[in-house]
């Protein structure tokens, strides 16, 4: 009995979720568009149904949001997103755009940095030392420096079309809020750009609570997601 109200209340939950279209643009670089468009709405490998990346979809909507303002204030707070992005910038990290091949051994470091995260043993890809990396001319590479200028988390970003979605998103744990700072300031970046409406952060089912619960106070909320390839 508990499962079967297990299952409706989710099925209800999925119901309300708001709907956001987003747009795949091949001419943007046709060969990875298309195949991140296939990888996005294959079956969902545990619930076959369904689509992978459809359901509780974890998008900022930047249109709604209108400005970089608008976003801080929309995830101000004592213990909220902008708060934590204000104490690493006042410790003196940075954001900056990398070239991920001269950084190799500062990737390496933050990849095995910890053993396991969300509950998961690093996956074999991450444990290995990288020789080096493909460069993708609608991806943006992006870097949060110490104040002894080593990189100390990095993310990467892909343009899709309406929307732009992390790929990577990793960085060494420490309690000085560098990874929310990586994700504010890339959001005043995208708002500058003014080329994705949403920003895509995977998904919220199947998180572990504390991902989702960073997710939430950066702003990010599930969404049903309808793609479209344009």
């Amino acid at each position: 009995m508990k499962s079967l109200m297990h299952h409706y209340r989710l099925l209800s939950d999925i119901i309300r979720l708001p709907v956001a279209h987003l747009h795949f643009d091949e001419t943007i670089h046709p060969t990875d568009i298309r195949t991140t468009y296939r990888y996005y709405t294959k079956p969902h490998p545990r619930y076959k149904l369904i689509r992978n990346k459809t359901i509780g979809a974890a998008l900022l909507d930047l249109g709604n949001l209108r400005t970089h303002d608008d976003y801080l204030e929309f995830i101000k707070g004592k213990n909220a997103g902008a708060h934590h992005a204000r104490r690493a910038r006042a410790r003196g990290y940075q954001l900056r755009h990398i070239d991920r091949n001269v950084h190799l051994d500062d990737i390496h470091a933050i990849n095995t940095s910890l053993e396991e995260r969300q509950g998961r043993p690093m996956d074999a890809k991450y444990r290995n030392k990288p020789t080096g990396f493909d460069t993708l001319g609608h991806f943006s590479y992006y870097g949060v420096f110490n104040p002894d200028n080593r990189l100390v988390a990095y993310a990467n970003l892909g343009h899709y079309g309406n929307f732009a979605s992390f790929s990577q998103l990793i960085g060494i744990r420490n309690n000085d809020g560098i990874m929310h700072m990586m994700v504010v300031d890339i959001v005043s970046q995208l708002f500058a750009d003014g080329r994705a409406r949403y920003l895509m952060y995977d998904t919220f089912f199947g998180a572990q609570p504390g991902l989702q619960t960073f997710k939430k106070i950066l702003g990010f909320r599930p969404y049903r997601a309808r793609y479209k390839l344009q």
